[in-house]
């Protein structure tokens, strides 16, 4: 393939992987981020797979992978507190924030540009035109869409087909050091804890401290509370302390005061001791709304999708960041093989849209099991 000016929407970790392999291929490759001050310290936890793995070896940085915390084991609790179930199962939890910050610190700020919001693109059949919110506008060989789940280059290369699908509850996160757990819920350290009830599951794990700290009393406890909302009060949960209106999610530090209360409350009600002892720890919380979409199509005519932005993976699968990362190195792979744009795209698709609605599948299965 010749030398392509790619640009990609979105500065999370689909959109930097893409980068990088594409400008060792010897593209002109920049990636536009709508945020103004990064991602970082936006993520928790991950469970690595194997197409991660994969991507990290073709990045030369194999050794992120080594970076986390192991959970010894499983561990099942009952309303009071009292393990159920304890399964061996050794699994290793790497922190996103230390990933992505490893891998965005690869790509320099000439072609790593924030605040650079895109409204729209026009894929043509000589290239593509991406609109930007200052009124400016640019030309592409190429446009990779790895804008997540409020893509408007789905938008763009699907008008009548690409809003996302509310699935009828929210996940509740909570990420602080392990030293602000009390005593009482030590049980939780150092295990993959649930607690799963008809309409109520919570999870927890240790992950790494921000920038990959893995020493004891320097690591960070991860938990999510899987709820069920009401479609009409949807509104109300997104809405921050300032009245603005979120659309997918309410990030950390945006809910108010009263709400923490009454979330701290039904913790003490609803959930084991020590997992309440967990959701009191926190001092801001965040939602992240459960959502989900599958693209008719992955392509246009100079226009591609990758990540969330084609097929929504809910996070019961654990699978998002390892779904981003075998779409871009087929991407990468398509492009580096073929010196016909269109085929290349073609092909591309033909490898990843059916795994991508398996994932998808995947995730709705488990969802349907777990709330």
């Amino acid at each position: 393939m010749r030398s392509l000016r790619i640009r990609i929407i979105g500065g999370s970790l689909a959109g930097l992987f893409s980068a990088i392999l594409l400008r060792r291929d010897g593209h002109d490759v920049k990636v536009y981020e709508r945020s103004t001050e990064g991602l970082g310290g936006r993520g928790a936890g991950l469970v690595a797979q194997e197409d991660l793995f994969s991507i990290l070896r073709l990045l030369g940085l194999e050794q992120v992978a080594d970076v986390g915390v192991v959970a010894k084991e499983r561990i099942y609790l009952d309303k009071k507190g009292h393990i159920l179930q304890t399964i061996s199962m050794p699994q290793m939890q790497i922190s996103w924030d230390y990933l992505y910050n490893t891998i965005a610190s690869h790509i320099d700020r000439d072609h790593y540009l924030l605040g650079r919001q895109v409204t729209h693109v026009r894929d043509g059949d000589d290239g593509v035109e991406i609109f930007f919110a200052d009124g400016s506008s640019e030309a592409a060989d190429l446009v990779i869409g790895a804008d997540g789940i409020g893509s408007v280059v789905r938008k763009s290369l699907h008008p009548n087909a690409y809003e996302n699908s509310y699935a009828g509850y929210v996940a509740w996160r909570g990420l602080m050091s392990e030293t602000q757990l009390p005593r009482e819920a030590a049980v939780l350290l150092n295990r993959f804890a649930f607690y799963v009830t008809p309409g109520n599951h919570v999870l927890g794990y240790l992950v790494p401290g921000p920038n990959g700290e893995m020493e004891e009393g320097s690591r960070r406890y991860n938990w999510v509370w899987y709820r069920k909302v009401s479609p009409w009060n949807l509104a109300a949960v997104f809405t921050a302390r300032d009245g603005r209106q979120n659309q997918f999610s309410l990030p950390r530090g945006e809910l108010t005061l009263a709400r923490r209360d009454e979330l701290r409350l039904d913790a003490t009600e609803q959930l084991p001791p020590q997992f309440a002892y967990a959701v009191k720890a926190e001092e801001t919380p965040s939602i992240q709304g459960i959502f989900d979409y599958e693209a008719p199509r992955m392509i246009g005519k100079s226009t591609v999708l990758v990540g969330d932005a084609a097929f929504i993976v809910r996070p019961h699968t654990a699978m998002g960041a390892s779904k981003a990362a075998g779409d871009v190195m087929v991407l990468a792979n398509v492009l580096k093989t073929s010196d016909d744009l269109s085929a290349a795209l073609r092909q591309f698709e033909q490898d990843r849209i059916g795994v991508g609605r398996q994932i998808a599948a995947y995730g709705r299965r488990l969802g349907g099991n777990v709330i």
